[in-house]
């Protein structure tokens, strides 16, 4: 895991020289040769918090966007909860690579950057997810794309975001990825209405993780 998390260092230094401080994503992915084991952030399976959260709200065919979905765990497991699922990443090779490995489903793949929505995201969805993508991104980029979660619910829908906390020990680690604080988090509370805040240890995981919960108003 070390040589992979060099390589993926040397990738982000090559695109922010090149002036795409983005396209590391797809270079990482292309670059595995399709061996998961080279996806550093890959788990092979759905978040842990995703499935307590799932557990205890019914899908009822209602409609979701998961943003940056890469191999598509999150997306496959919400589709067999009863979503109705579009998935989007900004790397090609990742929507394609995981429109191979859940072929079964019927998941709407998609090609999209959460930078720049596309329109017909916005006011759409009754659940959004996203799990580990604010905390990939570096801060000027992230800032931008946090109020574009809020921006693609329906009206009563629900936003959950998942990732890295930030503690003493990590506040100030070069990412990716970037623990995130909880002031940080809470700056969706300026457009949502919190539904659930909660922090844990996951399992043979590093670090303490979060799950946010937010609602717009019916």
């Amino acid at each position: 895991m070390d040589e992979v998390r060099e390589r993926m260092l040397e990738m982000i230094d090559e695109a922010e020289s090149s002036g795409q401080p983005m396209s590391w994503f797809e270079d990482l992915y292309r670059h595995s040769n399709r061996d998961r084991g080279q996806i550093p952030w890959d788990w092979e399976g759905p978040h842990p918090f995703l499935i307590e959260w799932s557990n205890e709200n019914e899908a009822l065919g209602r409609r979701v966007l998961v943003v940056g979905s890469g191999l598509g765990e999150d997306a496959s497991f919400l589709w067999k909860r009863g979503w109705k699922v579009t998935a989007f990443d900004i790397s090609e090779e990742a929507v394609e690579w995981a429109r191979h490995l859940h072929q079964e489903t019927d998941i709407d793949w998609m090609v999209g950057d959460l930078l720049s929505p596309e329109p017909g995201w916005i006011c759409k969805y009754d659940l959004v997810v996203e799990v580990h993508i604010l905390q990939a991104i570096p801060e000027e980029f992230r800032k931008r794309a946090y109020p574009n979660l809020a921006s693609m619910l329906a009206r009563g829908g629900t936003l959950i975001c998942i990732g890295k906390l930030a503690d003493e020990s990590n506040i100030g680690d070069s990412g990716p990825p970037w623990p995130l604080t909880w002031d940080f988090i809470n700056q969706a509370d300026e457009w949502l209405e919190e539904v659930e805040k909660h922090s844990a240890i996951i399992p043979e995981k590093e670090g303490e993780r979060y799950r946010a919960v937010w609602k717009r108003a019916g």
